[in-house]
Protein backbone atom coordinates (compact mmCIF):
# COMPACT_ATOMS: atom_id res chain seq x y z
CA UNK A 1 0.00 0.00 0.00
CA UNK A 2 1.10 3.62 -1.05
CA UNK A 3 -0.09 6.57 0.88
CA UNK A 4 -0.26 9.57 -1.07
CA UNK A 5 -0.49 13.66 0.52
CA UNK A 6 -0.60 16.20 -2.19
CA UNK A 7 0.23 19.72 -1.30
CA UNK A 8 0.94 23.24 -2.62
CA UNK A 9 -2.29 24.05 -4.50
CA UNK A 10 -3.67 27.30 -4.17
CA UNK A 11 -4.82 30.39 -5.64
CA UNK A 12 -2.30 32.10 -8.73
CA UNK A 13 -2.80 34.61 -11.21
CA UNK A 14 -2.66 34.06 -14.41
CA UNK A 15 1.02 33.97 -15.89
CA UNK A 16 2.12 33.10 -12.57
CA UNK A 17 3.41 29.70 -10.73
CA UNK A 18 3.05 27.33 -8.81
CA UNK A 19 5.07 24.13 -6.93
CA UNK A 20 3.13 20.89 -5.92
CA UNK A 21 4.26 18.35 -4.13
CA UNK A 22 3.31 14.51 -3.73
CA UNK A 23 4.63 12.91 -0.47
CA UNK A 24 4.12 9.12 -0.53
CA UNK A 25 4.68 6.66 2.17
CA UNK A 26 4.22 2.92 3.06
CA UNK A 27 6.25 0.91 0.22
CA UNK A 28 9.43 1.89 -1.32
CA UNK A 29 8.54 5.01 -3.18
CA UNK A 30 11.17 4.60 -5.69
CA UNK A 31 10.05 1.16 -7.04
CA UNK A 32 6.84 3.23 -8.37
CA UNK A 33 6.15 5.37 -11.43
CA UNK A 34 4.63 8.99 -10.11
CA UNK A 35 1.83 10.56 -12.23
CA UNK A 36 0.05 14.20 -11.74
CA UNK A 37 -3.87 14.02 -13.33
CA UNK A 38 -6.39 16.89 -13.10
CA UNK A 39 -9.88 17.19 -12.83
CA UNK A 40 -12.44 20.45 -13.49
CA UNK A 41 -15.74 20.90 -12.73
CA UNK A 42 -17.61 19.18 -14.86
CA UNK A 43 -14.92 17.72 -17.03
CA UNK A 44 -13.08 13.83 -16.81
CA UNK A 45 -10.05 13.89 -15.56
CA UNK A 46 -7.01 14.18 -17.50
CA UNK A 47 -3.16 13.29 -17.82
CA UNK A 48 -0.79 16.38 -16.91
CA UNK A 49 2.78 14.43 -16.61
CA UNK A 50 4.25 11.41 -15.68
CA UNK A 51 7.66 10.28 -14.44
CA UNK A 52 9.79 6.95 -14.13
CA UNK A 53 10.45 5.21 -10.78
CA UNK A 54 14.24 6.73 -11.36
CA UNK A 55 13.36 10.03 -12.55
CA UNK A 56 15.53 9.43 -15.58
CA UNK A 57 11.99 9.62 -17.95
CA UNK A 58 8.96 12.09 -18.53
CA UNK A 59 5.78 12.52 -19.85
CA UNK A 60 3.55 15.43 -20.55
CA UNK A 61 -0.06 16.30 -22.23
CA UNK A 62 0.41 18.87 -24.69
CA UNK A 63 -1.52 21.06 -23.15
CA UNK A 64 1.22 21.75 -20.30
CA UNK A 65 4.07 20.75 -22.13
CA UNK A 66 7.12 23.71 -21.97
CA UNK A 67 4.85 25.18 -19.30
CA UNK A 68 5.05 22.46 -16.44
CA UNK A 69 7.64 20.09 -15.11
CA UNK A 70 7.94 17.38 -13.01
CA UNK A 71 10.27 15.97 -11.05
CA UNK A 72 10.92 13.60 -8.12
CA UNK A 73 13.42 13.00 -4.95
CA UNK A 74 13.53 9.43 -4.40
CA UNK A 75 15.39 10.37 -0.92
CA UNK A 76 12.29 12.68 0.56
CA UNK A 77 9.83 10.16 -1.25
CA UNK A 78 8.23 13.26 -2.40
CA UNK A 79 7.02 13.77 -6.36
CA UNK A 80 6.67 17.44 -7.62
CA UNK A 81 4.79 19.17 -10.39
CA UNK A 82 6.46 22.90 -11.00
CA UNK A 83 3.58 24.76 -13.15
CA UNK A 84 4.91 27.72 -14.59
CA UNK A 85 2.99 30.19 -16.98
CA UNK A 86 -0.02 29.01 -15.54
CA UNK A 87 -3.60 29.79 -17.67
CA UNK A 88 -7.18 30.26 -16.49
CA UNK A 89 -7.95 26.77 -18.05
CA UNK A 90 -5.27 25.22 -15.81
CA UNK A 91 -8.14 25.72 -12.82
CA UNK A 92 -8.57 22.05 -11.04
CA UNK A 93 -8.19 19.65 -9.18
CA UNK A 94 -4.92 18.08 -9.37
CA UNK A 95 -4.08 14.29 -7.86
CA UNK A 96 -1.12 12.57 -7.71
CA UNK A 97 -0.79 9.09 -8.77
CA UNK A 98 1.62 5.97 -8.18
CA UNK A 99 1.60 3.40 -10.53
CA UNK A 100 3.67 -0.12 -10.66
CA UNK A 101 5.83 -1.50 -13.84
CA UNK A 102 8.53 0.76 -15.75
CA UNK A 103 6.06 2.17 -18.74
CA UNK A 104 4.85 5.88 -18.71
CA UNK A 105 1.63 5.91 -18.89
CA UNK A 106 -1.20 8.29 -19.56
CA UNK A 107 -4.58 6.38 -18.66
CA UNK A 108 -5.49 6.83 -15.30
CA UNK A 109 -6.49 3.18 -14.95
CA UNK A 110 -3.13 2.15 -15.29
CA UNK A 111 -2.32 3.66 -11.94
CA UNK A 112 -2.27 1.85 -8.36
CA UNK A 113 -2.18 4.76 -5.89
CA UNK A 114 -4.23 8.22 -5.76
CA UNK A 115 -4.00 10.97 -3.40
CA UNK A 116 -7.11 13.27 -2.53
CA UNK A 117 -5.99 16.31 -4.61
CA UNK A 118 -5.21 19.83 -3.99
CA UNK A 119 -7.42 22.67 -5.27
CA UNK A 120 -5.66 25.17 -8.05
CA UNK A 121 -7.01 28.18 -9.35
CA UNK A 122 -5.75 30.37 -11.61
CA UNK A 123 -7.88 34.07 -12.33
CA UNK A 124 -7.26 35.99 -14.93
Amino acid sequence: QVQLVESGGGLAQAGGSLRLSCAASGRTFNNYRMGWFRQAPGKEREFVAAISSSGGSTLYADSVKGRFIISRDNVKNTAYLQMNSLKPEDTAVYYCAAGRGLRLSRPGNEYDYWGQGTQVTVSS
